[in-house]
């Protein structure tokens, strides 16, 4: 599973390291890939060409085999192209050898974890009216949104009902909403695991079955179906729209709590087996910067570094616009949950966040899985140079759309956002850096739907010119 880029006379190997829903890491081909990351960094350290500097990704939603390939090969490519960035590292750094490591996660639900998947079709959930196939789906369903006896018994409700009507009545039948309100409320509280009271209240969900539905059947021509699946069309799409919602909620939880067991557990042994010399610089995509961020913070009881990273870099993220500041807003006053970060001085160097009023992920799809602004006539004021945004910002917003915010951070909005490759950056050690991307991270207005947008769009020399500089910071 390793896969090998060249860059300008510098060798570089990237290596894929595949978790399941556990946080347990798969065997590929009856290896496992952390052990030749480590015997790698060990035999580099007793040579001549030690390892400088370990560059560790994590993807975000939507993301199976197929997907995270695909995005890794993408962002390393664009890395690689700038010849320059890389000169330049090569004078910061003399003997300048990185290793790059991308962490997968199973985030996609009904995705393709085949390790030795090259194909990137959509995996289609097909709708069969047996009893035996529509089990099948609802354990299926289960395992994505909730994995209770209580969930399940609601899945039963609304399958039946997308049997019964043909097509999606115009009213949600009063059978399907109960068994809606169902399996919020089972989605909503958290498994097992440390720290989930704090968690939940930074993070709160609050659907409303109602809204939700009258916007699936208003946007009858769109895909509003946050990428899974086609647009709506029957009963079953409009009725299965919620469950596919209730995804994302699992799957932003399971970033979290994979990224500060497992995640934080491999950062540690990584340092542990290097010189001080050696960088760590960390960086995630929409829900990937949830993984990174608790792969730096780790647990309660779990949490200390051998040494802090050098530069932590959030593109386009999928978390609260509160989670590093000392006290969040609307949440009675709880510091945000990786506020520890800041606190504990767990980044040497840069923190460094993208903003585009093009990703529409953030913009729209976050909001909704938390208040369901867009649904409430709750427009979001995307600048967050603007003076009513500067007074007050909403309880619930999304990284990718505001940067970090919040009490007791030095936060600097460039208003010269983010910079063409031309240009430098002066990243310093110890502060916040806000980008305005929107002019980079976009994509042909053809492919601007209602809950994608540009939120993908991060494969770009100007995002991985920010990538390298904010190395350069550390």
């Amino acid at each position: 599973m390793a896969i090998e880029k060249t860059l300008v006379e510098t060798s570089l190997k990237y290596y894929l390291i595949a978790l399941d829903a556990k946080g347990k890491e798969r065997q590929n081909n009856g290896e496992f890939i952390s052990q030749k990351v480590i015997e790698i960094l060990s035999s580099a350290r007793k040579s001549k060409e030690p390892i400088t500097d370990v560059f560790l990704m994590s993807h975000g939603w939507q993301g199976d085999i197929p997907a995270a390939k695909n995005q890794y090969d993408k962002w390393i490519a664009a890395m690689a192209k700038n010849q320059a960035d890389i000169q330049k590292m090569q004078q910061l750094r003399p003997g300048f050898r990185p290793l790059l490591i991308g962490l997968h996660w199973p985030s996609k639900p009904w995705g393709d974890e085949d390790l030795n998947a090259v194909s990137l079709d959509k995996t289609i959930v097909s709708f069969d009216t047996t009893d035996t196939s529509q089990e099948e789906l609802i354990n299926q369903y289960a395992h994505s949104i909730a994995d209770t006896e209580a969930a399940r018994v609601a899945l039963r409700t609304i399958f039946t009902a997308a049997v019964e009507y043909d097509v999606a009545p115009d009213t949600l039948p009063s059978e399907v909403r109960e068994a809606y309100e169902v399996l919020i409320k089972e989605a909503s509280l958290s498994s097992e695991g440390e720290d989930t009271d704090a968690w939940s209240e930074n993070e709160s969900l609050n659907l409303d079955p109602e809204s939700i539905y009258e916007a699936t059947l208003a946007e009858e021509n769109e895909d509003v179906s946050f990428g899974i699946g086609d647009s709506v069309k029957s009963a079953t799409d409009a009725f299965l729209n919620i469950p596919r919602l209730l995804s994302f909620w699992k799957m932003k939880d399971l970033a979290r709590k994979i990224g500060q067991t497992t995640g934080f557990n491999l950062l540690n042994r990584l340092q542990q087996l290097t010189d001080n010399t050696v960088r760590f610089h960390l960086m995630g995509h929409s829900f990937g910067c949830i993984f990174v961020s608790a792969t730096v913070a780790g647990t309660k009881d779990n949490n200390k570094l051998v040494r802090p990273v050098n530069s932590l870099v959030l593109i386009q993220g999928a978390l609260s616009l509160w989670s590093f500041c000392s006290n969040v807003p609307f949440r009675n006053n709880l510091p945000g949950y990786f506020r520890s970060i800041i606190s504990d001085g767990k980044v040497a160097g840069p923190i460094v966040t993208t903003q585009s009023e093009h990703d529409k992920a953030v913009k729209n799809a976050y909001p909704m899985a938390g208040t369901l602004g867009i649904f409430r006539e709750q427009d979001i004021d995307f600048d967050p140079n603007s003076e009513s945004t500067q007074k007050e910002y909403p309880g619930v917003g999304g990284i990718g759309c505001y940067g970090i915010q919040g009490d007791g951070l030095e936060i600097i909005n460039d208003p010269k956002g983010m910079l063409p490759l031309e240009q430098s950056y002066n990243f310093q050690s110890g502060k916040i850096y806000n980008l305005e991307s929107s002019k980079y991270i976009v994509v042909p207005p053809s492919l601007l739907d209602l809950f994608i947008g540009a939120h993908n769009a991060i494969d770009k020399p100007e995002v991985a010119h920010a990538v390298w500089s904010a190395a350069f910071g550390s």
